[in-house]
């Protein structure tokens, strides 16, 4: 519908005394098409296999006595079983040293590999095409709106003219 047709109507519904309203789609021009994004976070877990040995102390001041000193101990009561007669003390010396070593050994061994899961969550940021704001004239007004896609050179508008009746 244009201009012409409008006026028609107009005249139209001034003669006959009644108010008509006329409603048509048209082409607005397109001053501006402004892209909108939205950020958002998808996070990522990412997860691996490590392997480990557990390593012994480097100091001695770093490990307790206590492996040498129950090695010492299951030694002496061993020594004191397997000895006889004036055997026996030396026997029980004897397991009570063997076991304070082996204690002590067994202790400063490193154990056996280990693999364990190690896991991280990272951000992954990314931005999402939701829109355009579009400025565009119509009538010598302009006018915003938000539009799913880029309407380009032109907008399709649809206009309802009412008449005024009250007018003094």
């Amino acid at each position: 519908m244009n201009t012409l047709t409008l006026i028609t109507l107009a005249a139209a519904s001034t003669l006959s005394g009644t108010a008509l309203a006329a409603d048509f789609m048209t082409d607005a021009q397109v001053v501006s098409a402004t892209p909108l994004y939205e950020r958002f976070n998808d996070p990522k877990r990412e997860c691996w296999l490590e392997t480990s040995t557990p390593q012994a102390s480097a100091t001695q001041g770093d490990r307790s006595p206590m492996g040498a000193i129950i090695g010492g101990l299951a030694g002496g009561i061993l020594g004191n079983q397997v000895g006889k007669g004036g055997g026996k003390d030396a026997a029980t010396a004897i397991g009570a040293i063997t076991g304070a070593i082996v204690g002590d050994r067994m202790q400063s061994t490193p154990g056996a590999a280990q693999t364990v899961e190690r896991c991280r969550v990272t951000d992954n940021w990314t931005q999402r095409l939701t829109g355009y704001s579009v400025t565009y004239r119509y009538s010598g007004h302009e006018f915003t709106t938000v539009t799913a896609n880029d309407p380009g050179r032109y907008l399709r508008v649809n206009v309802q003219v009412n008449p005024v009746t009250n007018m003094r």
